[in-house]
Formats: structure tokens, sequence, C-alpha cells
């Protein structure tokens, strides 16, 4: 007698085949802080970098914007720095106001430390009234062994009044070369607008300073420099009576 037949049953191996699983440790993975910190400090270090070319980039354009900004405030009179403006005058500016109170002009002078220079002024004030011209004059003196080329800075204190104070002529932001020993006068001819009486915010202001401080030409204006005398003495037809 012939066995039954068996019922077919799908060979579902066929469609899904087995997994095999090997026992054993899975590798090391990164601890949850160290996979957050690595785009952190990747993000810190992008920034720190970009911080830093702005720096120098900022560093550069204020180097090479110096000579506009001095420009611009001997122009204007901006931060206590005096009118040079010659094109703007009137003759009205040069005519004294008799009427208006006098003025006590004080004049101070510095050097760097890297000058080996003596500088001063030659008075310690003079006395004038708006629209008075007045001339005076520092001394310089190059202290060392070898030629040096200096340049002069200024400064009109207190700052409000430096709009109003005018250089007709003056030795500042020029290179002034002195041999070993040398000494030179060199003259400052200015005066006071007489706009100064009718300026409310100057009631106060008795005493105006002017400051001249010297550096090496190298640490202003940095290059070669030619051969550039001192300036020299200047004459003046009128002029205020230093004290």
């Amino acid at each position: 007698m012939a066995p039954a037949p068996t019922a077919w049953k799908p060979k579902w191996t066929a469609l899904y085949p087995r997994r095999h699983f090997v026992q054993g440790r899975p590798g090391p993975s990164p601890p949850p802080r160290q996979r957050f910190d690595d785009p952190r400090r990747h993000k810190n270090r992008a920034f720190l970098l970009y911080g830093l070319a702005s720096f120098i980039a900022l560093t550069g354009a204020t180097y090479a914007s110096v000579p506009l900004y001095r420009m611009f405030c001997s122009v204007t009179g901006i931060g206590g720095t005096p009118n040079t403006d010659n094109v703007r005058r009137n003759p009205d500016q040069l005519k004294p106001k008799d009427s208006a109170r006098k003025l006590r002009i004080t004049f101070s002078a510095s050097t760097s430390d890297t000058l080996n220079w003596r500088f001063v002024p030659q008075q310690r004030e003079v006395r004038l009234v708006p629209g008075e011209t007045a001339l005076a004059f520092y001394t310089a003196k190059n202290l060392g062994d070898q030629d040096i080329i200096g340049v002069a800075t200024y400064n009109v204190t207190p700052l409000k009044a430096g709009v109003y104070f005018n250089k007709l002529q003056c030795f500042c932001f020029e290179e002034q070369k002195l041999a070993p020993g040398e000494e030179v006068d060199m003259p400052v001819f200015f005066f006071i607008d007489p706009e100064f009486v009718d300026d409310p915010v100057m009631r106060d202001v008795d005493t105006i300073t002017l400051s001249y401080t010297f550096f090496k030409a190298k640490e202003v204006y940095p290059g070669t420099y030619g051969n550039m005398g001192p300036h020299g003495r200047h004459s003046s037809p009128t002029t205020a009576a230093p004290s």
C-alpha cells in the first residue's frame, strides 16, 4: 500500500534568508559629548580665525587712514586740532576784536622716548584778543651723535577751542633734519578766530594751550627720507608780545 501524499509547505527560508549572528562586542563609539564637541570646536576655530583676520584688516586700515585723518582734523579743527585751512579764510578773521577779553595762550613741548632731542618753547605764554596774530618760537637741539629726522604733531586744549585756533605757519607734520649738536628755532604764526567771542560754549575759556610732540620720522612715516633741512626763522608783520 502506497504512503499518503504529504501537504506542500513553502520554503520560507528562500524568501527570508536566515540571519547569522556573531557573538562579540560592538566597536567603540565616541561618547555623546565628543560627538557634539567636534563641530563646536570647528566652529570656534573658524570664529577665531575670522576675528583675527578682521583685526589685521582693521589695523591695516587704521594705519593707512592716518594721513587722511590728520588732514581732516587740520581742516575742521575736530579733536583739538588747530585749523590750518588757508583757503577758507577771509580778511575779517584777521581783524582784532579790541573790545573782547584777552586770552592767555600757553605753550608746551615734549619728545618721544626714542628721540634724543631737547625741545622747548621759547616763551611760556602770550596774551592776545581774537583776530590778533601772534608769533611764537620753539627750539629743538639734536643731543645725539648722528643726523636725526624728526616730525612734530600738535594739539590744542581745551579740545573745544581747537576749531578756533588757526595756524598761518607752523612746522608740524614736516620732516626736520638736525645734525649732531645742531640747534634751530621753529616758528608758529597763529591767531584765534574772532567768532570765538560769539560762541557761548567758549565763555569759560580764558586759557588755551598749544602742545607739540616730536617723534622720529620713521615712527610716524615709515620709509626712506631724503636730505631735509630744518625750517628757518620767519618774520611776521603783526604779533602779540610774548611774556
